[in-house]
């Protein structure tokens, strides 16, 4: 049976509101050791969530580790974690968080307001070694600088105010600064592993990424406690000490299957208890032989990147032309799940700033090879980059999309060069650091309900993977995220999107709905649009026999 999920998400800022209390049916049936394979599309790249941005990383760290906040599964808000309250000072110029007693990190260490500032002041902290130039770091998609840049930087500075007390100031104000803290990038890890793991020093490897020992066994105060992780496989064992609801599920595995099929095959077998995510190629299987599939609202674009870094492409007739030579129609009705809406932006239309006066550049063949001819562009060649053996839940398809793209842009005189770079060999690294990457297929899942969690990490900074340098859309961006919630601020991204259809810096292909598919032991799934599923919320059916 298929059934949609549709959650509710809210752009305002939250009040303190009570603590989640455990549903009777996720602990009327925890008895005897169960242990749950979920079947994922690549590997994590990491486990320290300060220092990546992948989704696969975030599905283990988020069972680790917690923030001071969290996400309201009914309203998208955010809701109390590891802090309980919180208060507003100084007109947003700093905020006061309330922590939650007796909770200690999986390694005995006790949770406290020291620990919090150890986490923060080391995020502002880093050196250039640890986050290279650090557009990959959220810290500095959030605050836009680290110390070394104290003078560009938001954040101003955390204080100890109490053993359970605990302020967090700004330079300016941040609208949506309560919602940034529900990132899982700003999950909070114990001051001791840190600094046993020497958490800043990446000397070891990882998925072909330099990581450090913390980030290869990382300790939070989360539901799960990290055990090992391997090519194919992490495993996570039930926290008996966890403060909150522990959930039915003592031994959890994130087991990797990157084509579609072999995911598929193992939900038949009973392999896997279920998988994320849900290709176009198996949703119909799926359906016929009665799995459940739950859909997620979209809450993700899908984008092909341009690097202006390339010479011929900082000409805009050549991006235009990039931009009116793909069928985003057939694309979607093609490679995506059906409900999936392609777009002329990069803010979903469920936030405000979408724009809908911004019909974008529309797909016209012809127009493209005039632009081409009008163009610098002189049969260069362009090397084109796609992910392969992996599926995201923005991208269930990528040699396909690719293949299709790379037709259309060839159709209408682009000198194509394809460069399939393996998910875990580096892909994420290869396009988004300096490199000769000229196109490239990636996505960007949205973590709170916020414009600029959308426009700040892609445009709001120079960065590689795009090759923009554009300090008044940089400026435009800024200021918007100040902004106090109202029509300004809504005509403020407005503006933003209306400039990034006109000048094109990537092309926004689609808004894709992401589905996953469950075995009947499952009865509930923490079912995502941010995909803050954690699964100690994963409800199961009573054994039987």
């Amino acid at each position: 049976m298929a059934a949609v999920v549709l959650l509710a998400l809210s752009a305002c800022t939250a009040a303190p509101v009570p603590g989640p209390s455990a549903p009777a049916s996720a602990t009327a049936t925890a008895a005897a050791a169960t242990t749950f394979n979920f079947g994922v599309g690549s590997d994590p790249l990491g486990f320290d969530p300060a220092l990546v941005e992948d989704t696969e990383s975030y599905r283990v760290t988020r069972q680790v580790l917690e923030g001071l906040l969290t996400i309201d599964p009914v309203t998208g808000a955010p809701a109390p974690s590891l802090a309980t309250s919180w208060q507003e000072l100084d007109d947003g110029l700093a905020y006061t968080f309330e922590l939650r007693p007796g909770v200690k990190f999986h390694d005995g260490t006790a949770f406290d307001a020291q620990a919090v500032c150890t986490n923060f002041e080391r995020w502002y902290s880093m050196s250039a070694a640890t986050r290279g130039d650090g557009s990959a770091s959220m810290f500095k998609q959030v605050f836009r600088g680290f110390k070394d840049d104290a003078a560009n930087s938001l954040y101003k500075g955390c204080t100890v105010d109490g053993p359970l007390k605990v302020t967090l100031g700004l330079n300016i104000r941040l609208t949506g600064f309560l919602q940034a803290l529900t990132l899982p990038a700003f999950a909070i890890s114990s001051p001791t592993a840190l600094a046993k793991g020497t958490a800043d020093v990446l000397d070891q490897t990882y998925a072909a990424n330099k990581v450090s020992r913390y980030a290869l066994h990382p300790v939070g105060t989360g539901p799960f406690t990290f055990t090992q992780a391997g090519a194919g496989t992490v495993t996570m064992n039930a926290n008996a000490g966890y403060w909150g609801e522990k959930g039915q599920i003592t031994t959890l595995n994130f087991r990797t299957f990157d084509q579609p099929a072999t995911r598929l095959a193992a939900l038949e077998d009973g392999s896997l208890d279920g998988f994320d995510p849900v290709t176009p190629s198996n949703l119909d299987k799926l359906i016929k032989s009665g799995k459940q599939v739950l859909q997620r609202d979209p809450f993700s674009v899908m984008y092909l990147g341009i690097n202006q870094k390339v010479p011929v492409l900082a000409d805009q007739k050549v991006r235009e032309a990039i931009a009116a030579a793909i069928d985003k129609t057939t694309l979607v009705n093609n490679y995506f799940i059906a409900g999936t809406a392609t777009t002329a932006q990069f803010i979903p239309p469920k936030l405000s700033g979408f724009n809908n006066k911004v019909p974008g550049i529309l797909y016209d063949q012809a127009k493209a090879k005039t632009l081409l001819a009008e163009s610098s562009y002189k049969g260069e060649e362009l090397k084109f980059y796609y992910p392969t053996n992996s599926s995201r839940t923005y991208l269930p398809s990528p040699e396909k999309v690719y293949a299709s793209i790379a037709a259309e842009l060839t159709a209408v005189g682009f000198n194509i060069k394809p460069v399939p770079v393996p998910w875990s060999d580096g892909y994420v690294t290869a396009v988004t650091q300096d490199g000769d990457h000229a196109l490239s297929l990636l996505g960007w899942n949205g973590s709170y309900a916020d414009p600029d969690n959308f426009v700040g990490p892609l445009f709001g900074s120079p960065g590689a993977e795009l090759g923009l340098d554009d300090p008044q859309l940089v400026s435009k961006i800024t200021r918007a995220r100040s902004m106090p919630n109202g029509p300004d601020r809504v005509a403020a991204y407005e503006s933003i999107s209306k400039q990034l259809a006109a000048t094109v810096p990537a092309v926004p292909i689609a808004f894709p709905i992401s589905a996953i598919a469950l075995s009947d032991k499952v009865v509930s799934y923490p079912l995502s649009p941010v995909l803050n599923e954690v699964f100690n919320h994963v409800v199961l059916a009573p054994k039987t026999g």
